[in-house]
């Protein structure tokens, strides 16, 4: 598996802001109230990059070589096939809990500023979680071997 992109968060990040506005923007549009983030998501998104990374700790042990016992290889696949999917989707919804703040702070009357503490909060917990995942995704990753047999060989003589 290959390590998350920036191209990769960056597009997401675009594509979660995108339709985050485009839902705000339909939303005011049928005079209805503008979405916004319940106080629910921002503590879910921090206890999800807590147990991300607590995850990937054992993982992170064994790699440093300061661990007790091994790890079960299809848990250490399992840690960062979660720190790959927690990243993506931190960069999803920090674009669209980006634009829903952009959104309501550009309008001309402003909302109560709870609204605003509420995205805010989503925004901010959103990376927490993008972050967290690239974290846990670098901690399980293997340092660079050398291959003893490359030293070993010789280059091959012409004939």
């Amino acid at each position: 598996m290959t390590r998350t992109r920036f191209s990769t968060i960056a597009l997401l990040a675009l594509v979660g802001g995108s339709v985050g506005w485009v839902l705000e923007v339909g939303l005011v549009s049928t005079g209805r109230a503008i979405a916004i983030p319940p106080v629910a998501l921002s503590v879910v998104l921090v206890l999800i990059a807590g147990i991300v990374v607590g995850m990937a700790v054992p993982v992170w042990q064994v790699v440093r070589g300061t661990a007790k016992k091994r790890v079960d290889p299809f848990y250490a696949t399992r840690v960062v096939v979660l720190a790959k999917a927690s990243s993506l989707t931190g960069s999803l919804l920090a674009g669209a809990a980006i634009a829903v703040m952009i959104f309501v702070l550009t309008r001309s009357v402003l909302p109560a500023l709870g609204s605003v503490g509420l995205t805010v909060a989503a925004s901010v917990c959103a990376v927490l979680l993008l972050v967290a995942g690239l974290i846990a995704e670098k901690m399980c990753t293997l340092p660079p071997q050398d291959d003893p047999t490359d030293s070993q060989r010789t280059p091959k003589e012409s004939t």
